[in-house]
């Protein structure tokens, strides 16, 4: 679906042309255009090839989607994947947006993603100054809306880790929840991986070095942004490393429980095991027991017991047992 299309001179709109025009507006006016469409159809995807001319191969990936961040070059022509990660109640849900990027057009395609580039768009318009450096600000700008998009899942990641931690040594945990939480958190932190790690690769070919005549007025911007790509990836690793951390600890925490309740039930069967033994060996069926005709023989043997459950009890509580 077509979401707008405006050609751009020294930084302002100066035509909207439909999407079956396109070569004549480029003939007719100097600056670029900049198409953008969301979940395109077989039709809207081959007339777009067919009016600028795009590459084959390129208009394959975006028709079947489904394709890890990357750069590619076709001449003077870049195409550009990437990611849009979004917290959706299943999980992140990963979305892709495709962009083509040439010396006068620049053509943005979303897949499976409810983001739009309103605001992208909206932001360069007030920058007329910018927007005239043409279409590799244009990708710039994706990118950096894209990048941006990736702060609140770590930052939201780091904020739900550290409420576990708290909870990781609070009495009366549910531990097996603690570890299936640990590991969801994991499982989100997996995406962002897959998605920033390529992407910094794309944004280091944008800035120094051989960088596509497309993009060289504007490789400062692409820099700011491998920097930002490499600040959520190294939060990203470190929220990785603490969540293995800490379902270690709570692993260890649910073996320490376990050894606290071995040994209490250990020490309350001593204990038990006492007075039955004593009584095993005395019968207790005797009259005046424990030696058949002691007179204090029955009272004895109660007190003897209770002095040997009283001694266990003792020596186990000193050695945190009970």
């Amino acid at each position: 679906m077509l979401i707008n299309c405006f050609l751009y001179h020294e930084g302002r709109v100066a035509a909207q042309p439909p999407l079956d025009g396109l070569a004549a507006a480029l003939q007719a006016h100097e600056g670029f255009l900049w198409v953008a469409l969301r979940d395109p159809g077989d039709d809207e995807l081959s007339l777009l090839q067919q009016q600028l001319r795009l590459p084959t191969l390129a208009v394959e990936d975006t028709r079947h989607g489904h394709q890890r961040p990357k750069l590619e070059e076709y001449g003077e022509l870049l195409f550009a994947v990437m990611h849009l990660l979004d917290h959706g109640p299943d999980g992140t849900e990963v979305g892709e947006v495709h962009v083509f990027v040439a010396p006068r057009f620049v053509v943005s395609v979303r897949h499976r993603s409810p983001r739009h580039f309103l605001g992208v768009r909206e932001r360069c318009e007030r920058e007329p100054h910018l927007l005239r450096l043409g279409p590799g600000f244009v990708l710039y700008a994706l990118m950096d809306a894209v990048v941006d998009g990736y702060f609140p899942l770590i930052d939201a990641v780091e904020a739900e880790l550290e409420t576990l931690e708290d909870r990781m040594f609070e009495p009366q945990t549910d531990r097996q929840s603690l570890v299936h939480r640990l590991y969801a958190l994991k499982q989100r932190l997996a995406p962002l991986r897959h998605a920033v790690s390529p992407l910094m690769e794309v944004a280091g070919k944008l800035h120094g070095g051989r960088v596509p005549q497309t993009c060289g007025p504007v490789q400062d911007y692409f820099r700011d942004v491998h920097d930002h790509l490499a600040r959520i990836l190294a939060n990203a690793e470190a929220a990785r490393e603490t969540v293995a951390s800490a379902t270690q600890v709570n692993l260890t925490l649910v073996t320490l429980d376990e050894s606290a309740v071995t040994k209490r039930l250990a020490a309350w069967a001593a204990i038990i095991a006492a007075p039955t033994a004593m009584a095993g060996i005395w019968g207790m069926n005797f009259e005046r027991m424990p030696e058949l005709k002691w007179l204090w023989g029955y009272p004895a043997a109660l007190g003897a017991m209770a002095l040997v459950c009283g001694l266990l009890y003792h020596r186990f509580k000193r050695a945190g047992w009970l």
